[in-house]
């Protein structure tokens, strides 16, 4: 039976595939006393060797996407389900107490995380109890007759349905075969939401009932235009989305054009359009759509790909990689974001009552100061090759800035009495997220070279609206004036004090959004990559001229953010007349 289900548009495109649903099954079970015990051991037996198997595809999925470190994971997994002390310590637990495969895994898998915790000295050994946890499930599941979702196993045409999808499920996510996502929950700025769009995948998030509406395999459309997914559509409605998909992909292809174009308004003013990046593998995007520039490299995406903390040579690699390709583009490259909703499950970080208000960004940098050297050694190797800026996140006080500022120029300074070469236009930024430093930009603005705006975050401290909470969504709003006059002002600081002042939030492809930026001067705009042509276009279409009044209108007529909305539109309006 046809269901249609309205959510948020979160990544535009259309997509018609069978869903694959990425939701954890029940894995409770009850302890009984069993009479044949060679059975239930052989029965044991098989789900180890059904688990080895399955782990072995996984692996062999994971090094063509995420390559061999990406892996290694898997590898660890496979040892554990190869080691004679752990599968033999289930099988005589089988045999001596005369109980069921289920609850003698869980037992003696308990058994061994409890050690392998217990081991305070030794942080390798320590995270083998994660391995441990992992591969007790898989083979849990297969005693179940349960199947264990993994998107780097997926090898088919399939749209993803989950009830949220994680920074880290996100990542493995092979476009070869995922064709789109819908989940339960979420909005534009979810961290899926953004690398749905980086990877080009139609997305639709905040459905609230997906994955109790659908059923594993069955038949779905994806629409990311208008935010619909719809389960087992009618041949009629899977012809006319086909349609929909056929003529966006022509939109697209007008869009195109520009692709080798200069951002420029209708009245000849020069501005630059940035893409947002995750790894080095978004940068094909980046040159499909036309980048000027790099605006914001997210670096937490080495760490959360890895099964350890990446190293310095790694990390030089990565950001070398990025800014080579970019040929003497600029690359804005945020140090680690770590805290909040992105977690490492090799780093055991303190349990917090709000993380999106605690030890998160560069404060969780500073506080780990050798984690936090090691990325600037590898960050001032890589700017040798090109135009890079490192842009410090979530910065609060002059006093954090100036501790990371310092941490930096000692790094630099111990690189260039070895001899290693420093680049020499290298720029030193910070992000405005946090409104205590958009109110105080214009003193912050004496100290960096250029700002960055981060949207998502700021706005969610400026409403005190956890942007990923469903029940108060409605406070997530960008045009609400309070917003604007944040953004205004930093900008106006940064031109003030002779820097330039970009943003790499969301907003900064928002067709609503975008006029108003573009009125307050706003001299880069960074996004995801699939957004910057239709932007290109928006722009040409806009006179800086025409614009004058809009932003003033914006921030200090307007009352509300509907307000803005309808203001916006209007001016379109007239203009599109």
């Amino acid at each position: 039976m046809t269901k249609t289900l309205k959510g948020i548009a979160a990544s535009d495109g259309i997509a018609v595939a069978p869903a694959y649903l990425l939701v954890e099954p029940d894995l409770s079970f009850a302890k009984h006393s069993i009479n044949d015990v060679d059975s239930e051991i052989s029965r044991y037996k098989k789900a180890v060797s059904d688990s080895t198997a399955e782990v072995e595809k996984i692996r062999d999925v994971a090094k063509k996407s995420l390559g061999e470190e990406g892996a290694q994971v898997f590898e660890a997994h496979l040892m554990i389900l190869n080691d004679p002390e752990f599968t033999g310590a289930i099988e005589t637990e089988i045999k001596n107490s005369s109980i069921n495969a289920e609850a003698a895994l869980d037992k003696t898998a308990q058994k061994f995380i409890k050690i392998f915790e217990g081991m305070t000295d030794n942080p390798y050994m320590q995270e083998r109890a994660a391995d441990v946890r992992d591969v007790s499930k898989r083979i849990m599941a297969h005693l179940l007759g349960k199947k264990l979702p993994n998107p780097a196993s997926i090898d088919h045409e399939v749209i993803v349905v989950a009830h949220d999808l994680t920074p880290s499920d996100t990542a493995q996510l092979n476009k070869k075969y995922v064709k789109g996502f819908v989940t339960d929950v979420g909005g534009r700025t979810a961290h899926s939401a953004i690398m749905a769009r980086s990877l080009e995948l139609p997305a639709v998030v905040g459905t609230g009932s997906i994955t109790k509406d659908i059923k594993d395999g069955q038949n779905m459309i994806v629409d990311g235009l208008d935010g619909v997914a719809i389960v087992e559509p009618s041949d009629d409605q899977v012809a006319e989305y086909k349609q929909k998909g056929e003529d966006f992909l022509k939109q697209k292809a007008e869009w195109a054009k520009l692709k080798d174009k200069p951002s420029v308004t209708a009245d000849g003013k020069k501005f630059t359009i940035a893409a947002n990046i995750g790894t080095p593998n978004d940068m094909p995007g980046v040159h499909e759509n036309g980048a000027e520039a790099v605006g914001l490299y997210r670096t937490e995406f080495l760490y959360m790909d890895s099964s350890d903390f990446p190293t310095e040579d790694n990390q030089f690699e990565a950001y070398k990689a990025v800014i080579e390709g970019m040929k003497g583009k600029q690359v804005i490259i945020r140090t680690m974001d770590i805290g909040g909703d992105k977690h490492l499950d090799y780093w055991d970080l303190p349990q917090e009552m709000n993380p999106f208000l605690g030890v998160r960004a560069i404060r969780l940098s500073l506080k780990n100061e050798n984690i936090f050297r090691t990325q600037l050694r590898a960050l001032l190797r890589a700017s040798a090759y090109g135009k890079l800026g490192i842009m410090f996140p979530m910065i609060g006080t002059l006093a954090e800035l100036r501790q990371a500022k310092g941490i930096l120029n000692e790094e630099k300074d111990k690189l260039i009495k070895k001899g290693v070469k420093i680049g020499d236009d290298l720029q030193v930024g910070m992000m405005i997220e946090v409104p205590a430093a958009a109110i105080l930009a214009d003193q912050f603005a004496k100290e960096v070279d250029f700002f960055s705006i981060g949207t998502n975050d700021l706005i969610q401290y400026t409403m005190a609206a956890d942007r990923g909470n469903d029940n108060v969504s409605y406070l997530y709003q960008p045009y609400n004036p309070s917003v604007l006059r944040l953004i205004k002002h930093t900008i106006d600081s940064a031109h003030e004090n002779g820097i330039w002042c970009g943003m790499c939030g969301e907003a900064a492809g928002d067709n609503t959004m975008f006029p108003i930026l573009l009125s307050m001067g706003l001299d880069e705009y960074s996004m995801s990559a699939t957004s910057i042509l239709r932007i290109r276009s928006l722009m040409k279409k806009l006179s800086t001229a025409d614009l004058k009044e809009l932003a003033n209108q914006a921030c200090y007529v307007s009352e509300t953010a509907e307000d803005n909305e309808k203001l916006v539109n209007d001016f379109m309006a007239k203009l599109n007349k």
